[in-house]
């Protein structure tokens, strides 16, 4: 009875880690709810309706509800993974993804950058998400320009930006009225949290919550943006840690 009890009593935290970590945000519409999942991979629901972000392993996807959209920011297996795909489709589940994702997920319709679309009583704008100056050699990029998304999802008149795989690019850093950006920062592949604050900055939402930080030291991203008015939420997007 007693190793029973032990072992319950430490697989709570990762039983209650979704429902602990979800941020609800009210909106004219409604409340959205976004829970993170793992690294990039995040669950929004509002309006009786479900949206998967980049939906990938090692995420645990068993008994959450079926999705109605799937959003695809790049190629890569951390963001573009069809067994994951598979495992929350139901018919009717639709799947938005650049061109460059819709070559292997053909079910996908493709939304490049710069495109909007409404699904629903969403809009769903696409910008550009890539390196500016880091790859893996010189003369390569880990993300060319005009392959991968980063989204801004706007339902009752607020505004939700999620970065996918980028450095501070110029379009991030012109974007208006953001209400919730979730904003990636780790190395090599995107950013480091100084420049990831540095970017925010620039763009100045109300609320940034880090994602798909795997490795960095939020704390410098936090420090960064003291007195600046924009308020940092800290969620935990890696619950075996």
């Amino acid at each position: 009875m007693k190793t029973l009890i032990i072992c319950f009593v430490f697989a709570l935290p990762l039983l209650a880690h979704a429902a602990t970590e979800t941020q609800t945000f009210p909106t004219s519409a409604g409340p959205v709810k976004i829970t993170p999942l793992y690294h990039a991979s995040t669950l929004i629901e509002a309006g009786g309706k479900t949206i998967y972000l980049d939906p990938a392993k090692p995420a645990k996807l068993s008994g959450l509800p079926k999705a109605d959209l799937i959003l695809i920011t790049d190629i890569h297996g951390d963001h573009m993974d069809p067994d994951s795909m598979k495992e929350i489709s139901k018919p009717g589940t639709e799947i938005l993804a650049p061109p460059a994702v819709v070559q292997t997920v053909t079910t996908a319709k493709p939304i490049p950058n710069g495109e909007t679309k409404t699904w629903q009583a969403w809009t769903i704008e696409a910008i550009p998400a890539y390196n500016i100056k880091r790859g893996p050699e010189p003369g390569k990029l880990y993300h060319d320009k005009g392959r991968g998304n980063g989204y801004v999802l706007t339902y009752g008149g607020k505004r939700f930006y999620f970065s996918g795989d980028t450095e501070g690019v110029p379009e991030m850093r012109a974007l208006k009225n953001i209400d919730v950006a979730f904003v990636c920062m780790n190395l090599p592949y995107t950013m480091p949290p100084d420049e990831a604050a540095d970017a925010v900055k620039a763009f100045h939402p109300k609320i940034v919550i880090p994602y798909h930080y795997r490795g960095s030291d939020l704390k410098v991203f936090q420090k960064a943006l003291e007195s600046t008015g924009i308020e940092v939420r800290i969620l935990n997007w890696y619950p075996e840690q």
